[in-house]
C-alpha cells in the first residue's frame, strides 16, 4: 500500500500532454480526474483556490463523492507517472512560524552564544515572519543556490566591524516543516478565534523552507529573515484535507507559562505526524511534529488577532520541526551544530547537486497510516553574477 488509499484522498492539480491543468485526487498510484468525473466547474481550474473558497460543507460533500467514485472505479483516472503535477494552489500570502521549542532553543544557542536561547516573548506567543509568496514552488522544482551578503569572523574593516562580501551562500540549508493552506478567507478587522480553525483551513502540505544561513545570520537583526529565506520555499504537490487527519490530532507537550486566553491553551492540540529528512537517498533525521510547542490553531489565532484578514490560498507554516534528540533535528544547521559537528561523511551544509526529500506520514482514519505528499528539491549552482 502507498498510504494514498480511501482514507486519504489528497487533492492536487495535474495535466496530461497539451490539456489544461485541472484538479485531481490521488488514489494509490493513480490520479482521479475529479473535474471530468463530477463536472463541477471549480474543479476544472488550474488551482484549488476556487474550490477551497466554497468552504467546509462543499469540501465534505466533494470528499464523500470522491470516495464513492474511487470505490466504484467509474471515474476517469491516469497513472501517476504519466501526469504532470503543478503547484496545487495559488499562494496569496505566506507566513512562517517558529513553533518548535527545540529548534528555537538550538538556533538561539548557535546565533547568540552566551545568551539566553529564547527571547522573553517566545513562550508567550507564536513567533513568525511574513515570507515571500511568489517564490513558493511545487515539489520537484530545482533550487538555485542564492547569492547575498555574507561575513566571516576573519573579515573586518577595522575596529571589529564586519566587512561583508557578495557571493553564493556557503551554508545552504533546509527547514523541514508542515504547512497549512487557508481555504476560506476572513474580513479585515475580524480575528479568527482558535475554534474557527476548521472553518478556514482546508488542509496541510509538506514544506521545505530553504535557508541560506550565512546570509540570514548577517541580515536578520533587527527586522528578521529576508534574503536568506525568500529565494525558494518548496511545498508538496498534494494537499491532504483536514478530514484525512482526524485520527492524527494529539495533545501538545505542554505550555508554561500559560498563554493568554485567545490562544485557548486548555483546548489547543497538535498533530502526530512523522517526518523523514532524506539526503541523497539516506535518511539523516526523523523530526516528530507531535513535539511542537505551539499548535496550528494557536498560530492562526495569533496571525489574525490584530485583525489581519485571511485570503483563499494563504499558507502558514510551522517553522522547523525538531525533537529532543540529535537525529530528530529538522535542519542541517542543527544536525551539524553550525558546521562544528559534521554528519557521517563529513557533511555539514548542502552542496550543488544534493537532493533533499522530505517524507511525511500520519495515523489514518481506517487504522493504518497515510502518506502525505513528498517535498523534493535538488540544489543547482548559483547563477553567475555580472
Amino acid at each position: 500500500m502507498t498510504g494514498f488509499g480511501l482514507d486519504h484522498l489528497p487533492y492536487g492539480v495535474f495535466s496530461i500532454a497539451d490539456q489544461r491543468p485541472r484538479v485531481g485526487v490521488r488514489v494509490e498510484d493513480r490520479v482521479l480526474d475529479l473535474a471530468a468525473a463530477t463536472g463541477r466547474p471549480e474543479l476544472a481550474r488550474p488551482s484549488l483556490n476556487t474550490f477551497m473558497a466554497l468552504g467546509p460543507e462543499a469540501w465534505a460533500e466533494t470528499r464523500a463523492e470522491t470516495r464513492e467514485l474511487a470505490e466504484s472505479g467509474a471515474a476517469p483516472s491516469y497513472p501517476l507517472d504519466e501526469v504532470r503535477l503543478h503547484l496545487p494552489f495559488e499562494v496569496a500570502d505566506y507566513v512562517d512560524f517558529y513553533a518548535s521549542l527545540e529548534h528555537a532553543s538550538n538556533v538561539g544557542r548557535l546565533f547568540r552564544p552566551g545568551q539566553e536561547p529564547l527571547l522573553p516573548n517566545w513562550r508567550q506567543l507564536p513567533v513568525g515572519y511574513h515570507g515571500r509568496a511568489g517564490t513558493v514552488v511545487p515539489s520537484g522544482t530545482p533550487v538555485v543556490r542564492p547569492c547575498g551578503q555574507r561575513v566571516s569572523t576573519s573579515s573586518t574593516t577595522g575596529g571589529d566591524v564586519p566587512a561583508p562580501t557578495l557571493g553564493p551562500s556557503r551554508r545552504l540549508d533546509i527547514e523541514a516543516e508542515l504547512g497549512f493552506v487557508v481555504g476560506v478567507g476572513s474580513r479585515l478587522g475580524e480575528p479568527v478565534p482558535h475554534d474557527g480553525f476548521a472553518d478556514h483551513v482546508f488542509g496541510v502540505v509538506g514544506v521545505n523552507d530553504w535557508s541560506a544561513r550565512d546570509i540570514q545570520a548577517w541580515e536578520y537583526v533587527p527586522l528578521g529573515p529576508f534574503l536568506g529565506k525568500s529565494f525558494a520555499t518548496s511545498v508538496s504537490a498534494w494537499v491532504t484535507p483536514l478530514a484525512a487527519l482526524e485520527a492524527a490530532w494529539t495533545d501538545l507537550p505542554g505550555q508554561d507559562p500559560r498563554p493568554l486566553d485567545y490562544l485557548a491553551p486548555d483546548r489547543a492540540r497538535g498533530l502526530d505526524i512523522d517526518v523523514e529528512v532524506v539526503l541523497n537517498g539516506e535518511v539523516v533525521s526523523r523530526p516528530p511534529y507531535a513535539s511542537m510547542y505551539w499548535g496550528p490553531a494557536q498560530m492562526l489565532a495569533h496571525l489574525t488577532v490584530n485583525g489581519a484578514s485571511l485570503r483563499t490560498g494563504d499558507l502558514f507554516a510551522s517553522g522547523t520541526i525538531s525533537g529532543t534528540e540529535r537525529d530528530q533535528r529538522g535542519s542541517f544547521l542543527e544536525l551539524s551544530w553550525g558546521g562544528a559537528e559534521p554528519l557521517s561523511g563529513g557533511r555539514t551544509f548542502l552542496e550543488d547537486g544534493d537532493e533533499v526529500v522530505l517524507r511525511y506520514s500520519a495515523p489514518g482514519a481506517d487504522g493504518g497510516r497515510i502518506t502525505l505528499g513528498d517535498v523534493v528539491g535538488r540544489i543547482e549552482p548559483a547563477t553567475p553574477m555580472s
